[in-house]
């Protein structure tokens, strides 16, 4: 459709937004609705989860299946072992993947899914605990759960009263209320969910160390305490860092020198490029341990408005230099 036929359709139905709004405002309200609902039964499935020695396995058909699909992998990525097992598969073999040590976490609106309930026994005999999300108090599937929890709507968002659409976003919303629950009670920290988010942005700014990405050995930029300035300019220029570190014998940093160091020189006219480089250099060069994290130097570069660090070990020894271009590399900024 072009945009200008686009135009003609916004103009021909301009109620549009006012239907989405609607449909937004209802599911809302029928989660408001359901948050006044939450008591000892929620406490239960808390418990039962955070007691649980093995895995948390989700179930569910249809649309309740693609829940339950979202829910086990946010209980997964906050610190709950959790995977899903399609229903109509688990009585075809997959039923191996329960033990006695898992609770199974089965959805459905109706609470009478054939495929959900023909597995309900063999669940039992394997000794798993079950809990329930079904949008039906007294049903089948709830009343053979351990624990049950309700995401029971007054009616659908869909206009004809069919398509699940309040139903799954209640069943969602109470599923990410479990999840967070259990990783409050669990003390789970940010360093732990980046911990199952290597690839993440958070990932690489938790987890990512200075030594991972450090320029280090010969790639180090770094004269000694009797270089001059020409020294320092050679080695700046062969490093390609844009500074140089000063070290003294025990190889320990006592200074930094940068080519805005040096053009600082030139125009306060310094013209002896054989002048000691210890009468020139920064003697206070800002130093980060190679173990702490890669997104401190981010924080201080900006702090400082520098561009490069110095990175020494547990006795202060000059073990690795960084800058920016190294932190972007490593996707950290």
């Amino acid at each position: 459709m072009s945009i200008a036929n686009a135009d003609v359709r916004l103009a021909e139905n301009p109620d549009i937004v006012g239907k989405a709004r609607t449909v937004l405002l209802h599911e809302a309200d029928e989660i408001r609705q359901l948050a006044g609902r939450i008591g000892s039964a929620f406490e239960a499935a808390v418990h039962l989860v955070l007691a649980c020695r093995g895995r948390i396995v989700v179930t569910g058909m249809g649309k309740s299946g693609h829940i339950g699909g979202k829910i086990a992998a946010t209980l997964a990525s906050t610190g709950t072992p959790a995977f899903f097992m399609h229903p109509a598969e688990a009585s075809h073999g997959d039923l191996g993947m329960i033990t006695a040590e898992d609770v199974v976490i089965a959805l459905s609106n109706s609470g009478e899914s054939d495929e959900i309930i023909n597995i309900l026994p063999a669940i039992r005999r394997i000794g798993a605990r079950i809990l329930s999300i079904t949008g039906t108090e007294n049903s089948t599937l709830s009343r053979e759960s351990d624990v049950h929890l309700s995401a029971a709507v007054s009616h659908e968002a869909c206009p004809l009263g069919l398509a699940p659409t309040a139903s799954t976003t209640a069943a969602l919303a109470l599923g990410d209320a479990l999840a967070l629950c259990v990783l409050d009670l669990r003390e789970f920290t940010a360093e732990d969910f980046a911990r199952s988010h290597p690839g993440g942005s958070l990932g690489r700014k938790l987890l990512v160390r200075i030594k991972d990405v450090m320029r280090s050995g010969d790639a180090i930029p770094c004269i000694g305490e009797e270089a001059t300035v020409q020294d320092a300019i050679q080695e700046i220029t062969g490093k390609g860092m844009g500074f140089t570190a000063i070290v003294d014998k025990a190889q320990k940093p006592v200074g930094i020198f940068t080519d805005g160091d040096l053009r600082r020189l030139f125009v306060q006219g310094m013209t002896d490029s054989h002048a000691p480089i210890t009468s020139v250099m920064n003697t206070h060069p800002k130093l980060l341990g190679m173990q702490q994290m890669a997104v401190d130097a981010v924080s201080l570069m900006e702090q400082h408005k520098i561009n490069g660090f110095l990175a020494v070990n547990e006795t202060q020894q000059l073990v690795g230099a960084l800058n920016m271009h190294d932190l972007l590399k490593a996707k950290v900024v």
